[in-house]
């Protein structure tokens, strides 16, 4: 019989401590919360100071039980649910159905899940925070008042299943209103001149126009550029200035949520959703062998802290791998945002001696993915600063003015390792310039207008969006994931080539909560908000009084808008098909996995069917055209229209041309353009596909219903 009951969430957890804490301990999973407000229930007592009705979660019945009857036995309980304020409220749930005395310690609390953290914390067990509780009971208690009294009418004015989130709401304002930018942009025309120039060793080089006689100009017209043309006709071009200067480039911070979710959309191409899931798994635990260890520490933090002991780690590693020049003479301090929890440390590796190449062949590939860039980005955070030359040269043809830029690298320091996405996205100054003097005379190789329109904003992708909410206070991020899933379940947004496009849907309930609610739509009053919240968390404020203070503005609003909202219908979009039953043309429709035709007789008629993207390529084995299809999950591949009477499949996009070594169909696989028969394997252009290491079994997991093959069937 064990002397002590640990309760985690997970059942992977409980298996990761397990291990750490020996016989002693029985460590068991809650599977999440235990107890928690009604999903079919408003279950907000707003008369009574806006008390939550708790209920035990429909399904979690047998799991409370169990854990009661493990508590019975134990000398003593220990609640170790993620060191947030949502491990917090579980802790608070538990102990009050565990019937754990107020005044006990029970509370265990580590960033990482490796033996020296957990047994460290099960040292120094505490009190459970309130105030941390308060925080997110204020928290569910606001998502409720605005989910529960403003979604109903939205069913009853626009269309059923609709939602409204406090969260949600804003961010889908955002993608509107950037969509509406977008609309209303009208591109301005500007051109831009470039002189190829050479000094006296004959090197090239490129300068631009900036302006006349010392004032910026930027020429707008082909007819301005006529003129610049024939003003720049055999003068004579002189270096008027040569400024040189060294930069230093410090490493950006180990990741927090947020970047991390940032960084894995623009390098990976992960969804905030994948990205979080596998940042869990990592963070849990995995099998190194024989043992199960978590390689990440704690996946939900704000803060950009590092343990003096994973720093000292980190500067033995560079300092072996890279040498002392790689290794500052300080450890790096990184600045927080404000309101960060500075408890919690950056996202980093458990260990810098699992390194991705180590541990490779015990990961899947997405987990090695998301690994290498937590690594890297953690090891990188405490290198070196790169330092660079920078050249710019001012150049002068009588009375027009140009500028050279250039740059050099003199040493990589943290890039040797780890370069930021958005800094490979920008441009740099410039590349080598030659060595120019003060007073040199140049000769004019050629002038090269080029004419160019001013663009609009860019449409939001996941990682701006992300990064937009996070610098306007909106939410936390580990909230995102879940609030861009529900934008696009609902039909709000569709996620079309990595960036969000509004529906008509989404237009119409953003026009419908703006007029009516234009405080819960404020960027800067859901920003106040979470500032609430976090002074709540400090014991600064009580829950109670902020939920009054919202309530009583909200209540009014409510009230106008039930009475003057008005319905609006939404007429669906026709297609150009009939129904084959009934004969009505076919509507588009949105649901879970995006649009789809339907009949618009519904319910009398049920047909359905999703919308195929055909290709200009025939199947090879039945010569009918290759179409696009989508999985449950949404991963695309491409398989034969006359399925199911042909099978072909692929996950690589089917191209036009036929091999020319055996006539069989092309695919381009990632840069690679091969033949889709394996038997031949002709690499017509792009980088040959990695070899498969042999007599390792891959660790990825593919389920039943995703496996395609590529190739010929039979």
């Amino acid at each position: 019989m064990s002397d002590y009951l640990v309760v985690v969430e997970s059942p992977t957890k409980a298996k990761t401590i397990k291990k750490y804490l020996g016989k002693r301990y029985k460590v068991v999973a809650s599977m999440g919360h235990v107890i928690d407000l009604p999903k079919s229930q408003f279950a907000i007592d707003i008369e009574n100071d806006f008390t939550p009705k708790y209920i035990t979660i429909r399904g979690k019945g047998d799991v409370l039980k169990e854990l009661k009857s493990a508590a019975k036995s134990a000398k003593k309980i220990f609640l170790a649910a993620d060191p947030d304020r949502e491990g917090e409220a579980i802790c608070w749930h538990l102990s009050h159905a565990l019937k754990i005395e107020e005044n006990t310690p029970c509370r265990v609390e580590f960033n990482e899940i490796t033996e020296k953290a957990v047994k460290e914390a099960f040292k120094k067990p505490r009190l459970i925070d309130k105030y941390r509780v308060d925080a997110q009971q204020a928290r569910r208690v606001l998502d409720r008042l605005v989910g529960y009294k403003i979604s109903p009418l939205l069913w009853k004015k626009v269309k059923k299943g609709l939602s409204a989130g406090r969260v949600q709401s804003v961010a889908l304002r955002l993608i509107v209103e950037r969509e509406d930018e977008i609309e209303r942009f009208v591109p301005e025309e500007y051109w831009t001149l470039e002189a190829g120039l050479q000094n006296k060793d004959k090197s090239p080089f490129k300068a631009r126009y900036t302006g006349k006689e010392g004032k910026k100009h930027v020429p707008s017209t082909k007819e301005e550029v006529d003129e610049l043309l024939s003003g720049l006709k055999d003068r004579a071009f002189t270096v008027e200035d040569v400024r040189k200067k060294e930069r230093r480039r410090r490493p950006s911070p180990p990741f927090t949520t947020s970047s991390l979710q940032q960084e894995a959309s623009r390098k990976l191409g992960f969804t905030t959703r994948k990205t979080m899931m596998l940042a869990q798994q990592l963070y849990e635990g995995l099998k190194l062998g024989k043992e199960v260890v978590g390689l990440i520490t704690y996946i939900r933090t704000d803060a950009t802290r590092v343990a003096p002991s994973a720093q000292d780690e980190a500067r033995q590693y560079i300092t072996e791998k890279y040498g002392k020049p790689y290794l500052p003479a300080k450890p790096p301090v990184y600045t927080s945002k404000k309101g960060a929890q500075e408890a919690h440390e950056a996202i980093r590796p458990t260990a810098v001696e699992h390194s991705p190449e180590k541990i490779k062949e015990s990961l899947s590939r997405d987990q090695l993915r998301l690994y290498r860039l937590i690594w890297d980005r953690f090891v990188a955070s405490q290198m070196s600063p790169a330092v660079y030359d920078t050249v710019a040269v001012d150049i002068a043809a009588g009375p027009y003015n140009f500028r050279a830029n250039g740059s050099q690298i003199k040493f990589d320091g943290f890039m040797k390792l780890y370069i930021e996405g958005k800094d490979e996205e920008e441009k740099e100054e410039g590349g080598l310039l030659p060595e120019l003097a003060k007073g040199e005379e140049l000769t004019l190789l050629e002038l090269e207008p080029e004419q160019h329109f001013t663009q609009p904003p860019p449409r939001f992708s996941e990682a701006m969006l992300v990064k937009t909410l996070e610098e306007k206070g909106i939410g936390r991020p580990s909230t995102y994931a879940p609030i861009i899933g529900t934008l696009q379940t609902r039909g709000y947004v569709t996620r079309e080539k990595k960036v969000f496009y509004a529906t008509e849907l989404g237009r119409v309930v953003l026009e419908q909560l703006l007029e009516f609610f234009p405080d819960i739509l404020d960027a800067q009053f859901t920003a106040q908000m979470e500032e609430k919240l976090d002074i709540i968390a400090e014991g600064k404020l009580d829950w109670v009084d902020v939920i009054r203070d919202f309530y009583q503005d909200f209540a009014k609003s409510l009230k106008v808008a039930e009475e003057h909202m008005e319905t609006v219908v939404i007429t669906p979009e026709e297609s150009d098909e009939e129904c084959p039953k009934c004969g009505r043309t076919l509507v588009y429709k949105m649901g879970r996995y995006g649009k789809f035709l339907a009949c618009p007789g519904f319910p009398d008629c049920r047909f359905a069917k999703p919308i195929i993207k055909e290709l200009d390529v025939p199947c090879p084995t039945c010569n009918k055209p290759l179409v696009e299809r989508k999985t449950k999950r949404g991963r695309t591949f491409y398989g034969c229209s006359g399925y199911p009477e042909c099978e072909f499949t692929t996950w690589d996009v089917p191209q036009k041309d036929k091999c020319p070594r055996c006539g069989y169909l092309t695919v381009l696989k990632g840069k690679t353009l091969q033949c889709a028969d394996k038997e031949c394997g002709e690499i017509l252009s792009g980088p040959p596909p990695k070899e498969k290491k042999q007599g390792k079994k891959s660790t990825a997991k593919t389920t039943k219903k995703e496996k395609v093959r590529s190739g010929k069937r039979g």
